[in-house]
């Protein structure tokens, strides 16, 4: 149950983050926000399964969307 809802909320956050990208580019940087939720989602539940190739892509995109954030902000 738990990995079952892990899942839908990374593709919840994830489908937020592309509507936000491609809709409404005005709302830079909500997507990244929304790119760090989903991928903390799926990186826990990578995490949980042992998927270590999903550990290794989550935690790149987790990583890329901070350092966007923090561009976004300095």
């Amino acid at each position: 149950m738990i990995n079952t809802t892990l899942q839908w909320a990374g593709t919840s956050a994830l489908l937020c983050m592309y509507i936000l990208m491609s809709f409404f580019p005005n709302l830079y940087p909500y997507n990244l926000v929304a790119g760090c939720v989903g991928g903390l989602c799926y990186f826990i539940w990578s995490l949980r399964v042992r998927n270590k190739a999903q550990v290794i892509v989550n935690c790149a995109g987790i990583l890329v969307c901070i350092a966007g954030l923090i561009k976004a902000f300095i």
